[in-house]
């Protein structure tokens, strides 16, 4: 197994640096995939690209995608650079990088699976948020007819390339916050076994969200609606999985 990790960034200046000087304290190469930002994060991405040469590359896109075009852009990237995983994570500095270990320990006796955050909040965490993720949870689970997926919206975690990118190349994937979710269900779809794992989250080191409460609960519930259809496509073999595991 050869792992990397993707940064998707976008006007966390801030808070990068620190992020990633903490995933090179694990010896991981970084790709981060700078989406759109205004020209000061560019300068810190720019600074870090030129002095963590050989441990960093950088990938520009000149219009912002959203996380989900930042993350396939990244994983894109990964794989024609020859990893076979990749790991997810934030760039605002949310995700405890102690962890990294854990996951990929995880993700080495399990090359086949996803290995997915499942987030502890500490009182950092706005509650209109924490008890919206809810009502994704029941969604995803109604989708999967399956209680596999603990926590879908969580951006900490590792995917196998190959089937990931096979998903890319065959559907089009959630483009914003709709990303985390999208994929998770249809690569559990797909047969990939899912792995949980409990990590400690604080809610964000520079205070930047870019959840758009508007926008991305229309895309997020559009999302649902298309994964419930298919859900209802897929249900025979869903179930069938089900019952015979």
């Amino acid at each position: 197994m050869k792992i990397c990790v993707v940064i998707p960034v976008y006007n966390h200046g801030e808070a990068i640096s620190a992020v990633v000087h903490a995933v090179r304290g694990h010896d991981l190469h970084c790709i981060l995939v700078d989406d759109g930002s205004d020209a000061d994060c560019a300068a810190v991405l720019d600074q870090l690209d030129a002095e963590l040469e050989q441990s960093v590359t950088l990938v520009r896109l000149l219009q912002n995608q959203g996380k989900g075009g930042a993350m396939v852009a990244g994983l894109r990237c990964a794989l024609d650079m020859g990893y076979s995983h990749a790991l997810q994570i934030d760039a605002d500095g949310q995700h405890n990088t102690a962890d990294i270990p854990t996951f990929i320990s995880l993700a080495t006796q399990n090359t086949r699976a996803l290995i997915c955050g499942c987030p502890i909040y500490d009182e950092s965490v706005p509650k209109v948020r924490l008890y919206g993720r809810y009502a994704t949870h029941i969604w995803v689970w109604i989708n999967t007819l399956s209680l596999a997926i603990k926590d879908s919206m969580c951006g900490f975690r590792i995917y196998p390339l190959a089937p990931t990118i096979a998903l890319f190349n065959s559907r089009n994937i959630g483009k914003r916050m709709d990303f985390d979710i999208d994929i998770a269900v249809r690569l559990y779809w797909r047969g990939m076994p899912i792995i949980n794992q409990p990590t400690k989250v604080t809610y964000p080191s520079d205070g930047v969200s870019h959840f758009k409460a508007l926008l991305d609960n229309v895309l997020i519930s559009r999302m649902h609606a298309r994964l419930f259809v298919g859900m209802l496509l897929r249900s025979p073999l869903l179930i069938w999985r089900k019952f015979s595991t």
